[in-house]
């Protein structure tokens, strides 16, 4: 659920994983792992995940929120 609303995000922002993750000051195969579900980032992550995003952390927890209301 997370990966899937930071890779949306990502997307929207029209970033490449390589370049989310150098803005973010993270690997981009961490980045990969994060949008795949194989990996949860620290809330201190997620923050500078979306600090680079330019979205606020509380929106993508409310896309997820919304998302699995509708499952």
């Amino acid at each position: 659920m997370l990966g899937e609303e930071l890779r949306k995000a990502r997307d929207e922002a029209g970033l490449s994983q390589e370049r989310l993750a150098f803005e973010a000051g993270v690997d981009r195969t961490y980045l990969s792992e994060l949008e795949n579900n194989h990996k949860s980032p620290t809330l201190e992550m997620l923050f500078r995940i979306c600090e680079a995003l330019k979205v606020p952390a509380s929106e993508i927890v409310r896309r997820m929120e919304q998302s699995k209301g509708k499952k």
